[in-house]
């Protein structure tokens, strides 16, 4: 598969608008220099439009692109829940979450945690997050976006690798977030026109005469078990997505840990103007959740009609070898010109999620770690270059460590999920007891974010044919109690597992806190002057993103 001279065109037509705005919007009054508010928070000024927009063109890259449209292939709508869910998740996250960051007016996650545990607390996962951004994060996205541009180019994945990371530091490295946010309108534009035409044409191609709308109706009446989000126990996929636990389990852990405590993620509404416009933001993105499977998952699902059929040179049986190589196939039907559109938009999915990732990193550590241990009461202006500095940084260590941590992975999809799993149980259990139980004491936190690790691993090993031993030690203790909802230590689904562990480490974090010496008086989030109402419009919105929800549960069932 090669670009067209109209692909290139417009390509080089979405590159060079990008860095256009990106420029325009980073520029500085006569006098005045960035300090930090402005570059790490886009001064405390981001519309909602533009929060909103910005959540999702950092949330959508290569491995929602890749991944999911081969989930699509293997399993089909299912995999939306990741998607759809996350609606919900954002819905409550701008009731109930964003009123308490944004009255303490914090920069960062670990800074929350510091006014709420302590300092110890705070530094361990302010070094934490930056790892995990920097060596599980920003690989990933680097990774999976440059085999699709391998795909499609034929460039080596190396060298693809260093032009995302070399165009995403080139428009957001000197503006900062505020570079980000409002670049990120174009993207979320080109990526969702890129993803409806790759879309359309493919349905086109499988509805023949009776257009993209006969095409849907010829893959639901033909794939039924495709078009259902809750598996049975005899699907080859229920362990990724074990059916009604989709729903109960720790899908919803991984949601809260990524959509509502996630630096990377909540930097934007902590960037807002006001709480009602962050909140708006959220609301907006959580619509805008429910379009995504319909431009990266049913694409996936009508290429393995097209396989089945023997159609357009599509094989069943290479792309169940490798399903991350199903959108890379489709792009390969397009005709010149929309080929060009989804190209771009494959690039716009990258390159924003690798610029909101090392704003996030640069972020914690400048305000967490620099600030605090190394170079204290210097000027802003010092401040914003290191931020600038690190970012530049972790990029290239990223860069360099990609291949030798992913050359050999599976699924890029359900790999960032199987690291995000190991930490996501302490994360969430950490910040809904500092909310919502005063009692909660820095002993309580640490025992249950080290509770969260070490039991991850442990039910991870069980699981594995090689952690013989531990499930001889865990199925003992806790199989009875899993045996009442049909599992065992050996053949918990990750699901499952997520859900079981974050139970534990709530329990961990209470019994901890009570065995030791309460919290000190100013640590508890007082949240007596916080003002949890909200606007009509956002009770709309919600209202309207809940039905949706409920409406699609109710008719893919």
């Amino acid at each position: 598969m090669a670009l067209g001279a109209l692909d290139l065109l417009i390509v080089v037509l979405y590159a060079g608008s990008l860095l256009a705005i990106a420029l325009y919007v980073s520029r500085e009054p006569a006098g005045e220099t960035k300090d930090t508010e402005d570059y790490f928070l886009a001064g405390k000024a981001l519309p909602w439009w533009a929060i909103g927009a910005s959540l999702i063109a950092a949330n959508i890259s290569a491995e929602q692109i890749i991944g999911q449209s081969g989930q699509g292939f293997v399993v089909g709508l299912a995999i939306a829940a990741y998607e759809w869910q996350a609606a919900l998740v954002l819905i409550i996250v701008a009731a109930f979450f964003l009123p308490i960051f944004l009255k303490r007016g914090i920069y960062t996650m670990p800074q929350f945690l510091e006014t709420r545990f302590g300092a110890s607390v705070k530094t361990l996962m302010a070094l934490f997050w930056i790892f995990l951004f920097t060596a599980v994060n920003l690989t990933t996205i680097l990774y999976g976006g440059a085999l699709a541009i391998s795909a499609v180019t034929g460039l080596g994945v190396f060298l693809g690798m260093a032009m995302l990371a070399g165009f995403a530091l080139l428009y957001s490295l000197y503006g900062g977030l505020k570079a980000v946010a409002l670049t990120d309108i174009i993207q979320v534009v080109v990526l969702i026109l890129g993803g409806f035409a790759i879309t359309f044409v493919v349905l086109s191609l499988v509805g023949g005469n009776s257009g993209a709308f006969g095409g849907l109706s010829t893959l639901m009446g033909e794939l039924p078990g495709h078009f259902e989000m809750i598996l049975s126990r005899d699907d080859p996929s229920y362990g990724n997505l074990p059916g009604i636990w989709t729903l109960l389990g720790g899908l919803w852990v991984l949601h809260f840990s990524y959509w509502g405590f996630n630096q990377y993620i909540i930097q934007r509404a902590l960037g807002a103007e006001s709480l009602a416009e962050a909140q708006k933001g959220l609301a907006f993105a959580a619509l805008l959740k429910f379009l995504i499977p319909l431009i990266v998952v049913i694409p996936g699902i009508a290429a393995l009609w097209l396989a089945q059929n023997e159609l357009q040179g599509l094989s069943e049986s290479a792309l169940a070898e490798n399903p991350d190589s199903t959108y890379g196939a489709l792009m390969a039907l397009m005709p010149t010109g929309i080929r060009g559109l989804i190209f771009a938009a494959l690039i716009a999915a990258i390159v924003s999620s690798l610029a909101s990732m090392i704003n996030s990193i640069s972020t914690i550590f400048t305000m967490d770690i620099y600030r605090d241990y190394i170079a204290l009461d210097r000027p802003e202006t010092h401040y914003v270059l290191t931020g600038r500095i690190t970012a530049a940084t972790a990029m290239l260590i990223a860069l360099f460590l990609a291949i030798p941590l992913l050359g050999g992975g599976t699924s890029i999809f359900q790999t960032i999920q199987e690291y995000t799993g190991f930490v996501a149980p302490g994360i969430v259990a950490v910040f809904l007891l500092g909310f919502f139980w005063k009692r909660t004491n820095t002993a309580g936190a640490f025992a249950l974010l080290i509770s969260s690790v070490v039991l991850s691993f442990l039910f991870y090993a069980a699981a594995n044919p090689w952690g013989g031993a531990v499930a001889g030690v865990l199925g003992p203790v806790f199989d009875p109690l899993l045996g009442l909802v049909g599992f065992s230590v050996t053949d918990m689904p990750f699901v499952v597992r997520i859900w079981f562990i974050f139970l534990i480490c709530l329990l961990v974090g209470v019994v901890v806190s009570l065995m030791t010496d309460p919290p000190e008086p100013d640590q508890p989030v007082d949240l007596g002057d916080i003002g949890f109402a909200t606007t009509t419009t956002f009770k709309v919105t919600a209202s309207v993103a809940i039905a949706i929800l409920v409406g699609l549960y109710a008719l893919f069932w």
